[in-house]
């Protein structure tokens, strides 16, 4: 990479910890615990500052913050030496006061994240990088270090299983309310 100047250093410094937030989304949505997922964004952010001088074009940046997140991630797995799919599969609390909408919307939510807790992790992993933060087929394939082949068959696989595990909406809720 060619020597930056410091004020492109400087840009690019607060770029990645603004990226923060999608960082942590990220890893949330992969292993489902909120403290996890903080340190795991917190390793990322700090690897990627401490390797900032290894960033080749500053366009790539976050699909390179991403690929470093995948790796922690792999080392965390890799730490604890034991499948925890059955732990990750865990329903996510749902019991919110709120307006009936706000209940709904949250109840949708909380299946959504259910189901894409449900998916193996690399159909999880494939389908949170490209429908919750938009990579392209491409750079996921590049941040999970995977070819893109493989990308774009897990992604067909996790929108069909999805989309099975979604239809399967309790009795109740496909029954239409009547207002009075």
């Amino acid at each position: 990479m060619k020597w930056l100047q410091s004020r492109e250093q400087r840009e690019l410094v607060e770029q990645i910890k603004a990226s923060r937030v999608r960082l942590h989304r990220l890893a949330f949505a992969w292993c489902h615990d909120t403290v996890l997922a903080d340190d795991l964004a917190q390793e990322a952010l700090t690897r990627g500052l401490a390797r900032l001088e290894q960033l080749r074009e500053s366009a790539r940046l976050m699909s390179w913050l991403f690929a470093i997140l995948n790796r922690c991630w792999i080392d965390h797995l890799r730490s604890l030496r034991e499948d925890l799919d059955d732990e990750m599969l865990a329903d996510l609390p749902s019991d919110l006061p709120g307006p009936d909408s706000h209940a709904e919307r949250q109840q949708t939510v909380n299946r959504v994240r259910t189901a894409i807790a449900a998916l193996p992790l690399g159909q999880r992993q494939v389908v949170t990088l490209v429908d919750l933060e938009d990579f392209s087929y491409a750079e996921v394939a590049d941040i999970l270090a995977i070819p893109i082949g493989t990308v774009m068959s897990r992604l067909c696989r996790a929108r069909v299983s999805l989309r099975e595990l979604l239809m399967e909406a309790p009795a109740a809720q496909r029954q239409l309310r009547s207002v009075k």
